[in-house]
């Protein structure tokens, strides 16, 4: 049986028109989805969601320091525009709605320039407190308030991200010395208009005008209609804490998840890293980033393991409202160990490789591997080029068909491949085994079959969005963790979704057949929390 995900993609502009004029469209997905039960009214099997893409009305110098009113007028005309798609989204039954980071107050402040954005936080697991009705509990309070307002106005869960302020005393060690700590956080109201969940924002990524909190917030939420949420910003995704340790609450099956996220392909655009978190733990993923194409800020979307719906738009100004019915247990891809179909030559090569694992001098310019198909008897180079800022290892890949293997430090990528035809295109199969210190201080192992931006090696890594190279192909590296993300992108910024991906033989493994369009990449993406 088919499980129906439902979606209304709408544009921000045109909001009077929006309620007339949306589209809805329903996708099946046809793939290994359990058979439903019937659900009564209480137990639905699928939720509503919305993620909106919000340009933000900006402060024309963050530097500047302005009065609160000043701050508030600028805010209200954001929130303004997130009332609107409230209200548009409540007409279809919507439950959740997500906003980016820094969609209200903006970016780029000084801690002191920041300070008039800054509402009040109490901790919602101290206090019970609905902003809407009960307006002048606290000060500095009038972004939670209309956030709480509309909360109940659209009937729904609503999750933002604010500036928020909290005073300490000087006894407290970690107290910055101008008296107070500042926060990135989201909120999360009830449909009531209670803050129910606050999260405040661990990894800052050069936000010198936030705090990070002393404790790492894990925050979960729980909803009567899909059960628990768990929530984090940003760049946050990157780390163990606390985006893998949340869903130790096996739970969690859903991620709300604010962003202002900078594209950089061919390996971190914002829905690569959203689709492939959504995968890589068999979750619901609700993404909404920031649209500001000229800083390469775009990229939101409602993920499943299955099924995507997103937005990528880096020419057109304006936002963009996604909304998609959602399924409360969402279903996994499949990997081998429980794959049913009858197994084709590929799989059957693949499962050999594995098998022999044959063992290849990674620098001779003739290559023999032991037990490998005679595909790899007359081996590419090896050579090097810069890709993500990292220093990768990496072979090209030639032909129609191939097995190719290259490494770096105790990683080894494989890949085994197909092509029905060729194109004018350089590909090229990529590792990297290291710690990764530009725009951030992480350790990756990565094995990336990618489009290079020209016929010549040192284009390999470049950010090209086109292709037309169509590949079948199974991908596979000896990793160190077990936190690995499947990244696969085609031409147009276009998702898909691997036929396969999971372990195998202590290798993990992404296979795919079929692709939509031309291939830009595809890639395995390993994170060594440990080695940070």
């Amino acid at each position: 049986m088919q499980t129906l995900f439902m979606v209304c993609v709408m544009s921000g502009a045109g909001l009077q028109l929006a309620l007339f004029l949306c589209g809805c469209y329903v996708v099946a997905l046809g793939v290994h989805a359990e058979e439903p039960r019937v659900a009564g009214h209480h137990e639905a099997e699928h939720y509503m969601a919305a993620v909106y893409e919000h340009q933000s009305i900006l402060t024309p110098d963050p530097l500047a320091l302005l009065s609160r009113q000043q701050a508030l007028e600028l805010m209200n005309q954001n929130l303004d525009i997130y009332e609107q798609q409230v209200m548009i989204a409540a007409q279809k039954g919507v439950q959740i709605i997500v906003f980016p980071e820094d969609g209200i107050h903006g970016f780029n402040f000084t801690r002191t320039s920041v300070y008039p954005f800054l509402d009040f936080m109490p901790s919602p697991r101290l206090v019970r407190w609905n902003p809407c009705l009960e307006p002048r509990r606290f000060n500095d309070t009038e972004v939670l308030q209309r956030l709480s307002c509309m909360a109940i106005k659209g009937d729904m869960f609503v999750v933002a991200n604010l500036g928020t302020k909290q005073p300490c005393h000087r006894n407290d060690p970690g107290c910055p010395k101008d008296g107070r700590y500042q926060f990135n956080t989201n909120v999360v109201f009830s449909n009531n208009g209670t803050l129910v969940e606050r999260y405040r924002k661990h990894n800052l990524y050069f936000e010198a005008a936030f705090d990070a909190p002393l404790k790492v917030d894990h925050s979960i939420f729980d909803t009567p209609f899909a059960g628990k949420f768990g929530i984090f910003t940003c760049f946050d995704i990157l780390f163990f804490d606390p985006a893998i340790s949340l869903l130790r609450d096996s739970e969690v099956k859903h991620i709300v998840y604010p962003t202002a996220w900078m594209n950089q392909l061919p390996l971190l655009a914002a829905i690569q890293i959203q689709r492939a978190f959504a995968i890589a733990f068999g979750i619901n993923f609700l993404a909404a980033n920031i649209h500001h194409p000229s800083l390469g800020m775009t990229g939101s979307g409602i993920h499943s393991p299955l099924k995507s719906f997103w937005h990528h738009d880096m020419e057109d100004s304006g936002g963009h409202l996604i909304i998609a019915q959602v399924a409360k247990n969402p279903v996994g891809l499949i990997g081998t160990e429980n794959a049913t179909e009858k197994m084709d030559p590929s799989q059957s090569k693949f499962l050999e490789l594995l098998a022999g694992d044959p063992y290849c001098e990674k620098d001779a310019k003739e290559v023999h591997c032991d037990g490998a198909t005679e595909w790899n008897m007359n081996a590419p180079p090896t050579f090097h080029s810069e890709m993500m800022y990292d220093h990768f290892t990496l072979v090209p890949v030639w032909g129609r068909e191939g097995y190719l293997r290259v490494c770096a430090n105790g990683l080894c990528c494989h890949l085994l491949y197909q092509r029905p035809t060729l194109s004018k295109e350089l590909y090229a199969l990529g590792v990297f085994d290291g710690l990764h210190t530009v725009h951030g201080t992480y350790y990756v192992q990565a094995c990336a079959l990618v489009k290079c931006g020209g016929l010549g090696f040192d284009t390999c890594g470049q950010e090209i969005t086109e292709a037309t190279g169509r590949f079948e192909f199974h991908l596979w590296g000896n990793f160190s963790t077990s936190y690995v993300f499947p990244l696969l992108l085609t031409s147009g910024m276009t998702l898909e979704t691997p036929d396969q991906f999971g372990w195998e033989s202590d290798y993990s493994f992404l296979r795919k057949r079929g692709l939509s369009s031309g291939l830009v990449t595809a890639a395995l993406y390993g994170r060594l929390y440990e080695r940070d």
